[in-house]
């Protein structure tokens, strides 16, 4: 078969002359043969397999200049390029996904003190912080109040500094007058400045990305737990006796469960299981989830880092939720647990209850 016109070949291609000719522009895609009296552009039918795969990969939506990086590849790397850009499409999806309902749950809530019938509701709390058996400092924070629930767990050399910056930024939040209207904007601001102060702890030491946390906080607004979550330290919800994680773990072990290249037990022994994807701190993805949670009377919520969560089976967690009374006595029960396997790591934890308020 002899060369293909550039009609003939964005028909067997399914790309457009036009887009063949912005293609040739680029070097992405240039013909075999120039008719140098015409300027036809002529393609060689062994071009057809790159046309396509280009053609696939912009309904993929990957960016021209990523394009033409993977069509440089052999076929092995540029799966592999592919994966990981289909995984960041779907993390940038799943945020968005975050965001449109934790809006849409937003802009449909009705504030409970316009009916009459609605039960007050208020929390009972408390938060510990230890710093286990093994490590030499503690850089885990806990705090609870009566409308943030917090834990963060630092990294780096100033990650005690971080995760204490973190939720001191957050504290602010207990005295502020919250409209239903507002919660988003000082939610996201929130962050912001958390961000903000996570960045200025390392400015004078020697290694600026060497400090970083995450960050799990609950903002209790009379009936509903609003969320921002970014790493992984989690929140886990007790309701009539069952254990339910609320919250999606950032960590790269947890991307690779997801795209089912490995399974949620081999992940609990993963040696990069502690790797985060996302974190505040200085060259991070920094992006959080944000939801709202409507809470019901009765439940019991549990925010805490990975050294309570990775270290003790889900199960026994469950159980001293369930069993044990006070919030006080519960926080201090779930760090013994942690410490009598061993206390490989700092141990953070909050417990709050949803309580009826006395009218």
């Amino acid at each position: 078969m002899g060369l293909l016109t550039i009609g003939a070949f964005a028909k067997a291609s399914r790309l457009s002359p036009k887009a063949l000719r912005l293609y040739d522009e680029l070097g992405l895609l240039n013909p075999a043969r120039v008719d140098p009296v015409t300027g036809y552009r002529l393609y060689a039918p062994e071009q057809l397999d790159q046309a396509r795969l280009v053609a696939w990969l912009r309904r993929l939506g990957m960016p021209l200049a990523r394009i033409q990086h993977v069509s440089a590849l052999d076929a092995a790397e540029a799966a592999q390029e592919i994966r990981a850009f289909w995984a960041g499409v779907e993390a940038d999806t799943a945020a968005r996904r975050n965001l449109a309902t934790f809006l849409i749950d937003h802009l449909s809530w009705k504030d409970p003190a316009v009916s009459p019938t609605a039960k007050p509701l208020g929390i009972r709390y408390a938060a510990l912080s230890d710093t286990g058996l093994v490590r030499e400092s503690n850089q885990d924070t806990a705090y609870a109040g009566s409308r943030l629930l917090a834990v963060a767990d630092g990294y780096g050399s100033g990650g005690a500094d971080a995760s204490a910056a973190a939720v001191d930024v957050l504290k602010r939040l207990e005295t502020d007058t919250i409209s239903a209207g507002d919660l988003l904007n000082v939610l996201e601001d929130a962050v912001e400045q958390a961000r903000q102060a996570v960045h200025g702890v390392p400015a004078a030491r020697s290694t600026p990305h060497d400090a970083g946390t995450t960050l799990t906080a609950m903002l209790w607004t009379g009936a509903q737990l609003a969320l921002v979550h970014i790493g992984d330290t989690r929140v886990h919800l007790l309701r009539a006796g069952e254990l339910f994680q609320i919250t999606h773990d950032h960590t790269l072990v947890q991307s690779m469960v997801d795209e089912g290249r490995i399974s949620a037990e081999e992940a609990l022994s993963h040696p990069q299981r502690s790797l985060l994807t996302r974190a505040l701190g200085q060259g991070a993805d920094e992006t959080p989830d944000m939801r709202l949670h409507d809470a019901q009377q009765g439940d019991r919520y549990l925010l805490c880092s990975d050294g309570l969560s990775t270290v003790v089976p889900s199960e026994d967690i469950r159980r001293v939720l369930a069993e044990t009374g006070e919030p006080d006595d519960t926080v201090r029960a779930l760090v013994a647990l942690a410490n009598g396997v061993g206390g490989p790591d700092n141990i953070g934890c909050v417990v709050a209850d949803v309580i009826e308020l006395e009218q």
